[in-house]
Formats: C-alpha cells, sequence, structure tokens
C-alpha cells in the first residue's frame, strides 16, 4: 500500500505545519547528507524556519561554500559579458572586411566604367571628325552594353558589314 498524494498548498492548523516542517527538513538534510557522500559533491544547505531559526549543513563550511558560489557567479557573469563582447567584435571585424573587399569591387568597376566613357567620347569625337556622308548613326558604331554585367550584347550580329580586308580574312578562315 503506497503513501497517498497530498495537495500542495500552505497547511494552515499551526501545529501540522511545524511537525510538517521538521520532517521535511530533516529529511531534506538527510538527502544533502546524502548527495555529499554518494557524489562526493560540495554541499551546503540553508533552511529558515517560519519563526526565523536557521538550520544549516555543510560538507566543509557554509562560509567558504557560500564565497565559492558567489565567485562562480561573478566569473560566470563576467565570461557570459567577455564572449558576448566577443562574438560581437567577430561580427564587426567580418562586416568591416566585408566592406573593404566591397570598396574595392567598386573602385574597380568605376575604373573600368570611366576608362568605357573615355573610350566611348574618343570614338564620338573620331566620328565628329568624319565627313557627314560616311558616318553612320551613334547607335551602330557605339557597341550596346548589359548594364547588369557589362558585357556586350549581340556582339555577333547578322547583318554587320566589313571592310574589303575583314572578309579576305574570313573567307581564309572558311577555306
Amino acid at each position: 500500500m503506497g503513501r497517498g498524494k497530498i495537495e500542495i498548498k500552505r497547511i494552515e492548523n499551526t501545529t501540522n505545519r511545524q511537525v510538517t516542517f521538521c520532517k521535511r527538513r530533516n529529511g531534506l538534510l538527510k538527502k544533502a547528507y546524502e548527495l555529499s557522500v554518494l557524489c562526493d559533491a560540495e554541499v551546503a544547505l540553508v533552511v529558515f524556519s517560519s519563526r526565523g531559526r536557521l538550520y544549516e549543513y555543510a560538507t566543509s563550511s557554509v562560509k567558504a561554500s557560500i564565497e565559492r558560489y558567489k565567485k562562480a557567479c561573478s566569473d560566470t557573469t563576467n565570461n557570459g559579458f567577455a564572449s558576448e563582447a566577443n562574438a560581437q567584435n567577430e561580427l564587426l571585424f567580418a562586416e568591416i572586411e566585408y566592406m573593404q573587399k566591397r570598396e574595392m569591387e567598386l573602385q574597380n568597376d568605376n575604373v573600368y566604367l570611366r576608362n568605357k566613357v573615355a573610350e566611348n567620347e574618343r570614338v564620338q569625337q573620331q566620328m565628329d571628325m568624319l565627313p557627314s556622308t560616311a558616318t553612320t548613326t551613334e547607335y551602330e558604331v557605339m557597341p550596346s552594353y548589359d548594364s547588369r554585367n557589362l558585357l556586350q550584347v549581340n556582339i555577333m550580329q547578322p547583318n554587320q558589314h566589313y571592310t574589303h580586308q575583314q572578309r579576305t580574312a574570313l573567307q581564309l578562315d572558311e577555306i
């Protein structure tokens, strides 16, 4: 026959409450002792009764256990803060490195685009120097570029006109 379960709530009768406190306190002290012996653990137990009386158990000293507890808590708090700060620093350094690489890429793109603009201006000046009968429209001479990746679009157009020298070179390749 097993023990009956009781509802965990405050015991209203003061005599019953005091008896229950004594029994459970003794059981708790016994469990603390058993834990320290069986597991070779440092155990410190401090209990204050409703009347303010102190009951304690410690494998070494309650004071030493409390100091050890305070030290462990402060180390954990500091280590947690330090590791969080280190993680934030690593993220910031990674972001800085990414931004520096991106800046270099953008500078390279800028140089490339400046060269293209200069080349297009040079071609435009050469076209302006040609006699008006020999010039074609701007759009036929200047190559078109895809703005997303700056590649020339329609490199081999079927209706391109080649000079006589170019046609000869093409005919030799086909033979």
